[in-house]
């Protein structure tokens, strides 16, 4: 019998952690007592005991909290990072003033088209309202007529920030402190789905109206020395994501995409696999070894493509003796991408090589 897969543990959000770094420093402030844990409520309704990983006394108005942010089994560029809030009460502000800012290690927005307008900290809504419950939380039990501030940072946001595409969606300098709910779902891949949708949206606010969607960084930087004309906001990489993209692309009304990839990803889009990632390699290849006799009548050759480990490995003696199925790949994987785009809007397809080359572009054929 086999054993049951283990249930995988969530985690809590970078806004989830600031929010409980700022009830920590706010009741610390009100009570004088340093709090080991903390319960804070996701936006969900459900509560979440969270440890205190530091808390000082930076004057007597002032506290300085830390949380460790704990992914749960989704980890995350941000897992184990420590996230914090400087809370301050101002006797000198109105009573019931609430001030919520970005300090060291968190972006700020540069670009039009976010949920957060330019100039101001990248803490999304959700962070704001998780902060704000929290307060009111203290307050009810340890009420103050001072006004409070709290100013959320990232010891090593900038740091971190470099291994992520806030610098595409104009987000500089740091992170950005994020939770819809608070939660993180393990295996859930909403945050990568809403950050191509966040790109798409800063593209269609600087007046783009053509993009380019990559699967990674190396195929991304082969398209932005391709097409040097265009902004870099028009690059956007969508990882595994294929029908989301398209599907987020038309919905925004673009009226045009093109899709740069490797010749592996191209097969696995080219039999309309909505989640490249989840596709098996030898279920694609199988395909693509009957396309490839379909289209060159060669049986060695088309054995050869499904016996290969990868689609990768299949390339190369295919470009060489049958290049005609690699245009072929291109051709189905551009209808796949119009199909989830449901025919709104026009979609060109390039395969590059793995130096770079462009094998295929159906904009030029």
């Amino acid at each position: 019998m086999k054993k049951p897969p283990e249930k995988l543990r969530s985690g809590f959000t970078t806004g989830a952690a600031a929010a409980a770094a700022a009830k920590a420093g706010l009741l610390f402030l009100l009570t004088g007592q340093t709090p080991a844990s903390v319960t804070i409520r996701f936006l969900t309704g459900e509560p979440i005991r969270i440890a205190v990983h530091g808390c000082t006394q930076v004057s007597p108005n002032k506290a300085r909290v830390t949380i460790i942010k704990d992914a749960g089994d989704d980890p995350d560029i941000t897992h184990k990072a420590e996230i914090g809030a400087e809370v301050t009460l101002d006797d000198t502000a109105s009573p019931g003033t609430r001030h919520i800012t970005g300090g060291i290690g968190v972006g700020v927005v540069t670009k039009p088209g976010l949920e957060i307008p330019p100039g101001q900290a990248a803490i999304t809504p959700g962070p704001m309202t998780m902060i704000t419950n929290s307060i009111k939380e203290v307050l009810s039990e340890h009420p103050t007529d001072a006004g409070i501030q709290v100013n959320v940072f990232v010891p090593e946001g900038e740091r971190l920030a470099q291994k992520t595409l806030n610098a595409r969606l104009g987000i500089l300098g740091g992170l950005s402190i994020l939770g819809t709910t608070g939660i993180v779902r393990p295996m859930s891949h909403d945050a990568y789905v809403a950050t191509i949708e966040k790109a798409m949206d800063v593209a269609r606010a600087a007046d783009a109206t053509h993009l380019v969607l990559t699967t990674g960084r190396r195929s991304e930087r082969f398209s932005q020395a391709l097409w040097p004309h265009l902004k870099d906001v028009a690059f956007i990489q969508i990882g595994d994501f294929f029908q989301k993209a398209m599907s987020a692309a038309a919905q925004r009304g673009f009226d045009s995409v093109t899709l740069a990839v490797f010749f592996g990803k191209a097969v696995k889009m080219a039999q309309n696999i909505p989640h490249t990632h989840a596709a098996k390699s030898e279920l694609t290849l199988k395909t693509l070894a009957q396309w490839t006799l379909e289209i060159s009548g060669n049986q060695v050759l088309a054995d050869s493509v499904a016996k290969a480990n990868t689609a990768r490995h299949a390339f190369d003696p295919l470009m060489a003796e049958a290049p005609a199925v690699v245009a072929h790949v291109a051709e189905q994987a551009r209808r796949c991408a119009q199909g989830f785009a449901d025919h709104r809007l026009k979609v060109g397809y390039v395969i590059f090589d793995y130096e770079g080359i462009v094998v295929v572009d159906t904009e030029a054929e």
